[in-house]
Parts: structure tokens; C-alpha cells; sequence
């Protein structure tokens, strides 16, 4: 199986148990996650001024980058200005373009309009269709993620149930709904 690159958007790796979910996946190397510097900024500011803990945001943060210390993407800064998307999320095409992703994925859609990114050849996913063409190319490694969560999470535990149910909430439902199939 070959790990494709595929960059994510702050606002995907902000809930706790979708990005547990992505990265679990990467970590089994369904694919390859691609992140900047500027992207973990914005997830830990965002974080921070959601009500978690900093030391927490600074745990959460430090443990992605250990864990994959190849998704830093760096050297895009000069390409920013060409970008034609909205312009908070320019940024994040620009790391996309230069790390050669194949996939964008974000919930912010509409930041990403085709004529910004037709030229890169780059796809804009939404999350829930992300996990799903995961589910559908592995299902059996992508539902030993969720097992596995299930196992790992202890305080507070959750059944697997619970977690759908977080995931649905967290705006992939499709996918959530889609994994009771595999049960």
C-alpha cells in the first residue's frame, strides 16, 4: 500500500477524535500527513482559545510532529502570493502545491474554488469524504483504528458507539455511519 500525500487543514485536525482517527490511519500508513508550521500555529492559537489547557496544546502539538517528522511541509512561502483561494487559507494551498499533495483536505470548501486550484491538480476533500474513500480502499485497517482508539482511550473510555457518535458530530457522518457496516 502506497501513502499517497495528503495535506490537512487546521480546522480537520482540531477535534480530538477525528484527528485521533487521521492520524491512527497515517500512523498505519494509509497515507501520508502533510502539515505546516503555520497550520499547527493556528491549530494550537485556536485550541488555546477553545479552553484547552496550553501545556496540553503544546503535548497534542509536539506529539503529531514527533510522530510524523516528515509532514512538515516548509519552502511554500514564496508561492503564497500567487494564490488565488481565499486569502486566510492561501497558505495552506501553497503547502499543498509545494509538497505535491494529492489531496487537500478541509471542511472549508469553498475556500478552495476549482479556478485556485485546477492549475495544481490538487483535490479539495471534505473530511467525511476523505475517511470514506479510506473505509472503502481499507476497511479492515481503518476499522483497527477505531479499534484500537477504543482500546487506547481510558479516561473517559468509550465504546465504539460513543465514538461514531463523536465523529458524526465532529462533521463526518457519513463516514461514522458508513463503519457500523464494518462491525
Amino acid at each position: 500500500m502506497a501513502a499517497f500525500p495528503a495535506l490537512f487543514d487546521t480546522n480537520v485536525l482540531f477535534g480530538f477524535h477525528l484527528n485521533d482517527v487521521i492520524l491512527g490511519m497515517a500512523e498505519r500508513g494509509l497515507f501520508r500527513p502533510l502539515w505546516s508550521d503555520q497550520i499547527l500555529e493556528e491549530l494550537s492559537t485556536n485550541l488555546v482559545e477553545y479552553g484547552i489547557p496550553e501545556a496540553s496544546v503544546k503535548r497534542r502539538v509536539t506529539a503529531m510532529s514527533q510522530a510524523f517528522p516528515d509532514a512538515t511541509v516548509t519552502g511554500f512561502e514564496n508561492l503564497v502570493g500567487r494564490m488565488t483561494n481565499d486569502p486566510k487559507d492561501r497558505h495552506v494551498l501553497a503547502a499543498g502545491i509545494r509538497a505535491n499533495c494529492e489531496v487537500l483536505v478541509t471542511f472549508n470548501l469553498k475556500d478552495f474554488p476549482d479556478e485556485s486550484v485546477d492549475p495544481y491538480d490538487i483535490e479539495i476533500v471534505h473530511p467525511d469524504k476523505f475517511l470514506l474513500d479510506q473505509l472503502d480502499l481499507y476497511p479492515g485497517p481503518t476499522v483497527g483504528v477505531l479499534r484500537r482508539l477504543i482500546e487506547d482511550y481510558s479516561s473517559p473510555t468509550l465504546e465504539m458507539e460513543d465514538l461514531l457518535v463523536r465523529l458524526a458530530d465532529a462533521g463526518v457522518p457519513d463516514f461514522a455511519s458508513a463503519v457500523r457496516r464494518y462491525l
